[in-house]
């Protein structure tokens, strides 16, 4: 074998470290500078020198219903996949590898994640598949997402491939507030889904994780349209604000009810509730402005509401919020949701109403251990029930405590 050459995975080697460092190091050597339409074309010629072929790479439709390739050279092309039902849409959703044997090789689909955010899956054949060919692969997917994450930042390419039909400008204007739907760390772990994902206007949630603490704000804007996806911008930004300067939960909402009334006048208002949870002790703090209790699950079931004090809605200069606490448990998840879930008409005429909300929760929550696939497979659900109708923002987001002694990766580096 001469210097210019290596032994390929079907010829029974193994890849050293060298060569996995070469292997990623040309995308993170190159991918500063690349531009976005070329990421896919670079991906598909890393692939090829693991000998592996028919390179595809598929993002998340708005709706999380299908998985649309990514156009480029060396990239296979073909018609987007139905994330239930493919094996592309099994990995998506159970977030690992699926291999799937056929003529001549094996497929392996990898999902994209980035920071426990789905943005994709990545699809590769080769001929046969060895324990050193996927560690690479599993690396180069993890490298890839967050490069498409970064360069979605300034392109325009991603966001037309990943719509299925028109997007009203209030959904723009939400889309380009909204934080990724998903994050995952040791200690915490959170999953959000908006409806209707292309005509969401008066909806919105955010979140951070500063050190310990995570903060989570949901926000519902009275009206729909142009009107209510500015008030959610102008909440959202008071409440980023506030968070910021690192005040009180209390200060928060006189941050954001001072910005309503100020921009808006008397008439307009926005419900809110905002959450502190210490993930090392499981600790949490909210504060409700006019919206639906958050429903407490554990041991896969909703064993109440977490009722407490309530305020006025922001914007109507109600009085500085009482703040409720409770302990959680390892494994507890908390449900916010907003009133659009509940008070659409079911199949039948009649309202949703929290109960059928609370059955459908105590349904689906056994069926799968990621949080990420119970927030999709809830409001796709819902949607069902409700005969497909939504006629006004339906959101919801789950949070799950792991438990304060979640071992921190950084420590297995020491």
């Amino acid at each position: 074998m001469t210097g210019g050459e290596r032994q390929g995975p079907a010829e029974g080697s193994t890849r050293s470290e060298h060569f996995g460092e070469e292997f990623l190091g040309v995308l993170l050597d190159q991918g500063h500078e690349l531009p976005p339409h070329r990421l896919g074309p670079l991906v598909a010629q890393q692939v090829g020198r693991l000998h592996g072929r028919e390179t595809s790479l598929f993002l998340q439709d708005y709706d999380q219903v299908w998985l649309v390739p990514l156009p480029g050279d060396g990239l296979a092309a073909g018609e987007p996949l139905p994330i239930d039902g493919s094996d592309a849409g099994r990995a998506f959703r159970e977030a690992r590898p699926v291999e799937v044997s056929q003529v001549g090789g094996v497929r392996i689909y990898l999902p994209l994640l980035d920071g426990g955010d789905q943005v994709g899956v990545m699809a590769v054949t080769l001929d046969r598949i060895h324990d050193e060919e996927r560690r690479l692969l599993r690396r180069l997917a993890s490298l890839v997402a967050d490069m498409l994450v970064t360069k979605h930042g300034y392109t325009d390419l991603f966001f037309r491939l990943r719509r299925r039909e028109p997007m009203s400008v209030a959904a723009e204007i939400q889309w380009s507030l909204l934080p990724p739907l998903a994050m995952s760390t040791a200690r915490v772990e959170l999953a959000g889904m908006l409806e209707p994902a292309y005509d969401v206007a008066g909806d919105s949630f955010d979140y951070a994780l500063n050190g310990d603490v995570l903060h989570v704000a949901m926000v519902d804007a009275m009206g729909h349209g142009l009107d209510a996806a500015t008030m959610a911008t102008v909440v959202i930004g008071a409440y980023r604000h506030a968070r910021r300067i690192n005040v009180g939960l209390s200060e928060i909402y006189a941050f954001m009810d001072r910005a309503v009334a100020v921009q808006f006048g008397p008439d307009h208002f926005v419900t809110a509730q905002m959450m502190r949870l210490d993930t090392a002790t499981g600790r949490l703090q909210w504060v409700n402005a006019g919206h639906p209790a958050p429903l407490l699950i554990r041991g896969h079931r909703v064993v109440r509401r977490l009722q407490g004090p309530t305020t006025l809605p922001v914007g109507f200069g109600g009085q500085a919020p009482r703040i409720s606490e409770a302990a959680l448990d390892p494994g507890d998840r908390i449900m916010c949701f907003t009133d659009g879930l509940i008070e659409e008409r079911d199949v039948g005429g009649e309202e949703f109403g929290e109960e059928q909300l609370i059955g459908w929760v105590n349904r689906l929550e056994p069926t799968a251990r990621q949080i990420r696939t119970v927030a999709r497979s809830l409001s796709h659900t819902l949607q069902r029930a409700r005969g497909g109708i939504t006629t006004d923002d339906a959101t919801l987001l789950l949070i799950e405590w792991r438990g304060g002694a979640a071992a921190d990766p950084v420590a297995f580096l020491e």
